[in-house]
Protein backbone atom coordinates (compact mmCIF):
# COMPACT_ATOMS: atom_id res chain seq x y z
CA UNK A 1 0.00 0.00 0.00
CA UNK A 2 1.29 3.32 -1.13
CA UNK A 3 -0.07 6.72 -0.43
CA UNK A 4 1.10 10.35 -0.18
CA UNK A 5 -0.94 12.83 1.89
CA UNK A 6 -1.13 15.99 4.44
CA UNK A 7 -0.31 15.15 7.64
CA UNK A 8 -2.84 15.86 10.76
CA UNK A 9 -1.09 16.56 13.95
CA UNK A 10 0.24 13.45 15.93
CA UNK A 11 3.18 10.80 16.37
CA UNK A 12 4.49 9.40 12.88
CA UNK A 13 3.71 5.98 13.31
CA UNK A 14 -0.48 6.66 14.36
CA UNK A 15 -0.75 8.84 12.28
CA UNK A 16 0.21 6.89 9.29
CA UNK A 17 -1.69 3.98 10.33
CA UNK A 18 -4.77 6.12 10.61
CA UNK A 19 -4.51 7.66 7.25
CA UNK A 20 -3.43 4.62 5.69
CA UNK A 21 -5.78 1.93 7.49
CA UNK A 22 -2.95 -0.41 8.66
CA UNK A 23 -1.95 -1.70 11.81
CA UNK A 24 0.12 0.37 13.52
CA UNK A 25 2.82 -2.49 13.44
CA UNK A 26 2.88 -1.60 9.98
CA UNK A 27 3.60 1.26 9.61
CA UNK A 28 6.10 0.86 12.40
CA UNK A 29 8.43 -1.76 10.12
CA UNK A 30 7.56 0.59 6.86
CA UNK A 31 8.95 3.83 9.09
CA UNK A 32 12.05 1.64 10.09
CA UNK A 33 12.93 0.36 7.25
CA UNK A 34 12.93 3.70 5.89
CA UNK A 35 9.92 3.75 3.58
CA UNK A 36 7.94 6.93 5.12
CA UNK A 37 9.43 10.33 4.06
CA UNK A 38 8.49 13.47 6.37
CA UNK A 39 8.67 16.66 3.81
CA UNK A 40 11.29 14.07 1.98
CA UNK A 41 13.31 12.70 5.45
CA UNK A 42 13.24 9.82 6.80
CA UNK A 43 11.87 10.49 10.74
CA UNK A 44 12.03 7.99 13.39
CA UNK A 45 8.32 6.19 14.52
CA UNK A 46 8.09 8.76 17.67
CA UNK A 47 8.03 11.87 15.67
CA UNK A 48 5.83 14.37 16.62
CA UNK A 49 3.91 16.09 13.54
CA UNK A 50 2.40 19.68 13.56
CA UNK A 51 0.52 18.80 11.01
CA UNK A 52 0.70 20.37 7.44
CA UNK A 53 3.69 17.61 6.65
CA UNK A 54 3.93 16.26 3.05
CA UNK A 55 3.91 12.38 3.91
CA UNK A 56 5.35 10.03 1.22
CA UNK A 57 4.38 5.69 2.63
CA UNK A 58 5.28 3.36 0.67
CA UNK A 59 4.09 -0.13 2.85
CA UNK A 60 4.08 -2.34 -0.56
CA UNK A 61 7.57 -2.19 -0.18
CA UNK A 62 7.80 -3.44 3.14
CA UNK A 63 7.32 -6.75 2.91
CA UNK A 64 4.47 -7.20 5.56
CA UNK A 65 5.42 -10.20 7.56
CA UNK A 66 2.49 -13.27 8.62
CA UNK A 67 1.37 -13.24 12.22
CA UNK A 68 0.92 -16.89 13.38
CA UNK A 69 -1.25 -18.29 15.84
CA UNK A 70 1.45 -20.71 18.00
CA UNK A 71 1.94 -18.53 20.65
CA UNK A 72 5.31 -18.98 22.66
CA UNK A 73 5.85 -19.40 26.56
CA UNK A 74 6.04 -15.75 27.78
CA UNK A 75 8.48 -16.02 31.29
CA UNK A 76 8.20 -12.02 31.92
CA UNK A 77 6.00 -9.13 30.72
CA UNK A 78 6.10 -5.56 31.41
CA UNK A 79 5.30 -2.20 29.64
CA UNK A 80 9.05 -2.07 27.55
CA UNK A 81 9.92 -5.59 27.23
CA UNK A 82 9.19 -9.31 27.36
CA UNK A 83 10.96 -12.21 28.00
CA UNK A 84 10.14 -15.19 26.10
CA UNK A 85 11.02 -19.15 25.98
CA UNK A 86 11.86 -19.85 22.15
CA UNK A 87 11.41 -24.09 21.16
CA UNK A 88 14.31 -25.72 19.61
CA UNK A 89 14.03 -25.91 15.71
CA UNK A 90 12.47 -21.97 15.63
CA UNK A 91 14.62 -19.31 13.77
CA UNK A 92 14.41 -16.46 15.88
CA UNK A 93 13.60 -14.07 12.86
CA UNK A 94 12.48 -13.93 9.28
CA UNK A 95 15.08 -13.28 6.16
CA UNK A 96 14.89 -12.42 2.97
CA UNK A 97 14.26 -15.73 1.30
CA UNK A 98 11.98 -17.06 4.61
CA UNK A 99 9.22 -15.19 5.90
CA UNK A 100 7.09 -17.63 8.35
CA UNK A 101 7.93 -19.92 10.89
CA UNK A 102 10.11 -17.67 12.78
CA UNK A 103 9.79 -16.35 16.49
CA UNK A 104 8.99 -13.13 15.33
CA UNK A 105 5.81 -14.14 13.53
CA UNK A 106 4.66 -15.90 16.60
CA UNK A 107 4.98 -12.65 18.39
CA UNK A 108 2.69 -10.53 15.90
CA UNK A 109 0.04 -13.37 16.24
CA UNK A 110 0.45 -12.70 19.94
CA UNK A 111 -0.83 -8.97 19.32
CA UNK A 112 3.00 -7.95 21.26
CA UNK A 113 4.13 -4.03 20.36
CA UNK A 114 7.63 -4.91 18.88
CA UNK A 115 10.11 -2.13 18.33
CA UNK A 116 11.37 -1.31 15.11
CA UNK A 117 14.99 -0.81 15.23
CA UNK A 118 15.69 -3.98 14.16
CA UNK A 119 14.55 -3.33 10.60
CA UNK A 120 11.07 -4.81 9.46
CA UNK A 121 12.55 -8.71 9.33
CA UNK A 122 13.67 -8.43 12.92
CA UNK A 123 10.92 -6.38 14.51
CA UNK A 124 12.01 -6.15 18.46
CA UNK A 125 14.89 -8.38 18.32
CA UNK A 126 17.62 -7.78 20.31
CA UNK A 127 20.04 -10.90 20.54
CA UNK A 128 19.26 -14.26 19.05
CA UNK A 129 19.81 -17.72 19.55
CA UNK A 130 19.89 -20.52 17.21
CA UNK A 131 17.15 -22.40 15.76
CA UNK A 132 18.23 -25.38 17.31
CA UNK A 133 18.82 -23.90 20.49
CA UNK A 134 16.02 -23.43 23.06
CA UNK A 135 15.35 -21.09 26.04
CA UNK A 136 14.99 -17.37 27.01
CA UNK A 137 15.33 -14.84 24.42
CA UNK A 138 14.67 -10.61 25.55
CA UNK A 139 12.29 -9.09 23.20
CA UNK A 140 11.80 -4.73 23.08
CA UNK A 141 8.48 -3.89 22.83
CA UNK A 142 9.60 0.18 21.60
CA UNK A 143 13.18 1.79 20.42
CA UNK A 144 14.00 3.08 23.44
CA UNK A 145 14.08 -0.01 25.17
CA UNK A 146 15.75 -2.17 22.40
CA UNK A 147 18.47 0.92 22.29
CA UNK A 148 19.33 0.64 25.61
CA UNK A 149 18.91 -3.29 25.69
CA UNK A 150 21.46 -3.57 22.60
CA UNK A 151 24.22 -1.31 25.12
CA UNK A 152 23.69 -4.02 27.28
CA UNK A 153 24.43 -6.79 25.55
CA UNK A 154 27.05 -4.82 23.52
CA UNK A 155 28.72 -4.24 27.47
CA UNK A 156 28.29 -7.76 28.55
CA UNK A 157 25.63 -6.24 30.97
CA UNK A 158 23.15 -8.98 30.31
CA UNK A 159 24.19 -12.54 32.75
CA UNK A 160 22.77 -15.14 30.12
CA UNK A 161 23.48 -18.81 31.64
CA UNK A 162 22.90 -21.81 29.52
CA UNK A 163 22.21 -25.55 30.29
CA UNK A 164 24.77 -27.99 27.65
CA UNK A 165 25.49 -31.78 28.04
CA UNK A 166 28.49 -32.38 26.69
CA UNK A 167 30.29 -35.79 25.86
CA UNK A 168 33.33 -37.01 28.15
CA UNK A 169 34.36 -36.47 31.74
CA UNK A 170 35.26 -32.55 32.23
CA UNK A 171 38.39 -32.13 34.04
CA UNK A 172 37.84 -29.26 36.24
CA UNK A 173 34.99 -28.25 38.02
CA UNK A 174 35.65 -24.64 36.53
CA UNK A 175 37.29 -23.40 32.91
CA UNK A 176 36.75 -21.10 30.78
CA UNK A 177 37.54 -20.70 27.03
CA UNK A 178 39.38 -18.01 25.61
CA UNK A 179 39.14 -18.63 21.60
CA UNK A 180 38.94 -16.12 19.04
CA UNK A 181 36.11 -17.38 16.55
CA UNK A 182 35.79 -17.06 12.84
CA UNK A 183 33.76 -18.24 9.70
CA UNK A 184 35.23 -20.47 7.41
CA UNK A 185 32.66 -21.53 4.51
CA UNK A 186 29.75 -22.32 6.31
CA UNK A 187 30.72 -23.23 9.66
CA UNK A 188 32.33 -21.52 12.60
CA UNK A 189 36.07 -21.83 13.76
CA UNK A 190 38.86 -21.33 16.13
CA UNK A 191 40.62 -18.59 14.23
CA UNK A 192 43.41 -17.38 16.70
CA UNK A 193 45.12 -14.93 13.99
CA UNK A 194 42.24 -13.50 12.39
CA UNK A 195 38.87 -14.42 14.32
CA UNK A 196 37.13 -12.13 17.02
CA UNK A 197 37.57 -12.45 20.98
CA UNK A 198 34.81 -14.89 22.38
CA UNK A 199 35.12 -15.97 26.07
CA UNK A 200 33.08 -18.50 27.52
CA UNK A 201 33.41 -19.54 31.01
CA UNK A 202 32.18 -22.75 32.47
CA UNK A 203 30.99 -24.50 35.48
CA UNK A 204 30.22 -28.01 35.79
CA UNK A 205 26.58 -29.25 37.33
CA UNK A 206 26.41 -32.48 37.27
CA UNK A 207 29.19 -35.28 36.15
CA UNK A 208 27.89 -39.09 34.59
CA UNK A 209 29.96 -41.74 33.69
CA UNK A 210 31.13 -40.69 29.76
CA UNK A 211 28.83 -37.34 30.17
CA UNK A 212 29.29 -34.03 31.72
CA UNK A 213 26.49 -31.28 32.38
CA UNK A 214 27.84 -27.54 32.14
CA UNK A 215 26.26 -24.34 32.65
CA UNK A 216 27.51 -22.33 30.17
CA UNK A 217 28.02 -18.19 30.55
CA UNK A 218 29.20 -16.52 27.56
CA UNK A 219 31.41 -13.39 27.99
CA UNK A 220 30.72 -12.89 24.44
CA UNK A 221 27.62 -13.12 21.58
CA UNK A 222 29.56 -14.72 18.74
CA UNK A 223 27.64 -17.07 16.57
CA UNK A 224 27.87 -20.66 17.67
CA UNK A 225 30.28 -19.39 20.48
CA UNK A 226 29.46 -21.96 22.91
CA UNK A 227 29.02 -25.03 20.97
CA UNK A 228 32.12 -24.13 19.32
CA UNK A 229 34.34 -23.74 22.07
CA UNK A 230 33.19 -26.60 23.90
CA UNK A 231 33.95 -28.67 20.72
CA UNK A 232 37.47 -26.84 20.38
CA UNK A 233 38.44 -28.44 23.97
CA UNK A 234 37.36 -31.98 23.41
CA UNK A 235 33.89 -32.08 25.01
CA UNK A 236 31.29 -31.47 22.37
CA UNK A 237 27.62 -31.21 22.92
CA UNK A 238 25.41 -34.25 22.82
CA UNK A 239 22.95 -34.59 20.06
CA UNK A 240 25.21 -31.12 17.77
CA UNK A 241 26.20 -33.14 14.83
CA UNK A 242 27.65 -29.82 13.23
CA UNK A 243 30.28 -29.91 16.05
CA UNK A 244 30.97 -33.21 17.26
CA UNK A 245 28.21 -33.87 19.11
CA UNK A 246 26.62 -36.89 17.05
CA UNK A 247 26.52 -40.32 16.71
CA UNK A 248 25.89 -43.85 19.26
CA UNK A 249 25.64 -41.85 22.59
CA UNK A 250 23.97 -39.14 21.17
CA UNK A 251 21.16 -41.11 19.47
CA UNK A 252 20.61 -43.97 22.64
CA UNK A 253 19.49 -40.96 24.81
CA UNK A 254 17.00 -40.40 21.87
CA UNK A 255 18.96 -36.52 21.39
CA UNK A 256 17.71 -34.63 18.27
CA UNK A 257 18.78 -31.44 18.85
CA UNK A 258 22.43 -30.37 20.13
CA UNK A 259 21.65 -30.31 24.38
CA UNK A 260 21.44 -26.68 24.93
CA UNK A 261 19.03 -24.61 26.86
CA UNK A 262 19.42 -20.63 27.36
CA UNK A 263 17.96 -21.53 31.19
CA UNK A 264 18.19 -18.08 32.98
CA UNK A 265 18.36 -14.36 31.72
CA UNK A 266 19.64 -11.75 34.71
CA UNK A 267 19.67 -7.88 33.84
CA UNK A 268 18.97 -4.52 35.27
CA UNK A 269 16.09 -3.29 33.56
CA UNK A 270 16.88 -0.58 31.38
CA UNK A 271 13.67 1.90 31.96
CA UNK A 272 12.90 1.35 35.54
CA UNK A 273 16.38 0.13 37.05
CA UNK A 274 14.91 -2.78 38.47
CA UNK A 275 16.32 -6.64 38.85
CA UNK A 276 14.96 -9.02 36.26
CA UNK A 277 15.97 -12.53 36.92
CA UNK A 278 14.22 -14.94 34.95
CA UNK A 279 14.61 -18.99 34.86
CA UNK A 280 13.60 -21.63 32.08
CA UNK A 281 13.07 -25.28 33.46
CA UNK A 282 14.27 -27.82 30.50
CA UNK A 283 12.15 -28.77 27.80
CA UNK A 284 11.20 -32.10 27.60
CA UNK A 285 13.16 -33.39 24.83
CA UNK A 286 15.90 -32.44 26.69
CA UNK A 287 14.93 -33.21 30.19
CA UNK A 288 13.94 -36.93 29.06
CA UNK A 289 17.33 -37.82 28.20
CA UNK A 290 18.43 -36.52 31.47
CA UNK A 291 17.16 -38.52 33.61
CA UNK A 292 17.77 -41.31 31.52
CA UNK A 293 20.94 -40.98 32.59
CA UNK A 294 20.46 -40.19 36.13
CA UNK A 295 19.00 -43.71 35.94
CA UNK A 296 21.94 -45.24 34.64
CA UNK A 297 20.95 -45.17 30.67
CA UNK A 298 22.30 -44.23 27.24
CA UNK A 299 25.71 -42.87 27.67
CA UNK A 300 26.47 -43.34 31.63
Amino acid sequence: MTGEFEAAPGRLDVVVAQRLGVPRADAQRAIAAGLVLVDGRPRPKSFRLAGGERIEADLATAAELEPEASPVPVRHEDPFLLVVSKPAGLPTHPTESRRTGTLVNRLLGMGVDLSGLGGPLRPGIVHRLDAGTSGLLVVAKDDETHEALARMFRRHEVDRRYLALVRGTVEHDRFEVDAPLGRRGGRIRVHTATGKAATTAFEVRERFERATLLEAAPRTGRTHQIRVHLSAVGHPILGDRAYGGGGDEAKALGLERPFLHSWRLSFTHPRTGERVKVDDPLPPDLAGPLERLRAGLGTA
